[in-house]
């Protein structure tokens, strides 16, 4: 099969062609396992991560990729859950134990055998992947496989994002960083929540822009003072800076949920300007979400099937792929990126 492959950690200011186009042997898949012809992969800043060494692969080479979608086209000898030609996707989580209390729980997120699609084991950056059936998910047939694609995890993410902020009906809602998973937060939020209004910080006046062109109510830059308190902010985006400014715009007992699995390197500057009267005080509050669960992920695709949410999105072909990652890197960014693989 064809693959774009990782070999090694590098950083894209000097390395712009991380990964490396090769033929190597299909896979094989386990016995309840199922073997995917992948037809579309999302790009997610996550691969930016594991390319720059803060989430690294724990084995190289790797083949990067975890919002795939493709066809089943043989299963392992155990593996009753799909049939060969059934569409299905997977999402960041490739697996986890099934035992311990936390999957008990439906919290396989945040299971210590948590293993991630795309760096514990090979992604859809590629032709075909093996993926445990329990891990993947039918695709309904009103996207097609690059809107489908976005929905797996930055949707998902998403998803879990928003019914962790405890928000009610009517509640202000800020969005910082307006991306693949924030553009799909705020289709969902005017869904769920039709009396709340949103708000958006962004750093470039495009996405401020697109944010408006869907409905919020006010888009500023990142360390803008909204025109009123927001009870909950989403933080989408990878560095620290926009978690102090976001505090400063919450209500009394508001909720800050930050959603990235990992930050960049402490920005000591912002860092000391984290006050606790203006930050803190009044019982806020400051969530991290870890991983994805199952349910994320499922519950998420019957929602946006059943309201029709639907991502902006950009395509690539595989071969491209160094290019779509590279225009994330530099923030070129409107909705999500996608590789059309087949």
């Amino acid at each position: 099969m064809e693959a774009m492959i990782l070999e090694k950690i590098t950083h894209l200011k000097v390395d712009k062609n991380p990964l490396t186009k090769v033929t190597v042997p299909d896979p094989v898949p386990g016995k309840k396992e199922v073997l995917i012809k992948v037809s579309a992969c999302g790009v997610c800043h996550t691969e930016l991560d594991e390319i720059e060494g803060r989430t690294p692969p724990p084995r190289l080479p790797v083949i990067l990729g975890h919002q795939v979608v493709g066809i089943v086209v043989d299963r392992g000898a155990d593996a009753r859950l799909f049939r060969t030609g059934d569409r299905v996707g997977v999402g960041w989580i490739y697996s986890s134990c099934g035992t311990c209390e936390f999957c008990g729980k439906g919290l396989d997120n945040l299971c210590p055998e948590f293993r991630a699609t795309g760096r514990d084991a090979d992604g859809g950056y590629a032709t075909l992947m093996t993926v445990p059936e329990d891990f993947a998910y039918a695709i309904p047939g009103v996207f097609s496989d690059s809107e489908a694609a976005p929905l797996l995890c930055a949707g998902a993410i998403g998803y879990r994002s928003l019914r962790l902020t405890g928000l009610a009906n009517g509640e202000r809602l800020g969005l910082t960083g307006f991306g693949a998973s924030a553009h799909l937060v705020l289709k969902m939020a005017q869904y769920q929540y039709p009396d709340t209004d949103i708000f958006v910080f962004a750093r470039s006046e495009r996405e401020q822009e697109f944010a408006r062109e869907l409905g919020a109510v006010w888009a500023g830059p990142t360390e803008a003072v909204a025109p009123e308190k927001l009870h909950a902010i989403i933080d989408t985006t990878p560095v620290w800076k926009p978690v102090v400014e976001a505090m400063k715009n919450l209500e009394s007992g508001g909720r800050l949920v930050i959603n990235a699995i990992r930050k960049e390197p402490i920005d000591k500057e912002y860092l000391l300007k984290l006050e606790y009267p203006s930050h803190l005080w009044m019982e806020k509050e400051i969530k991290s979400v870890a991983n994805v669960a199952r349910r994320d992920i499922s519950e998420f695709l019957d929602l946006a099937a059943r309201i029709s949410i639907k991502p902006e999105f950009q395509e690539f072909p595989l071969k491209e792929a160094n290019r779509a990652l590279m225009e994330l890197k530099e923030r070129k960014i409107r909705g999500a990126k996608v590789l059309k693989v087949a």
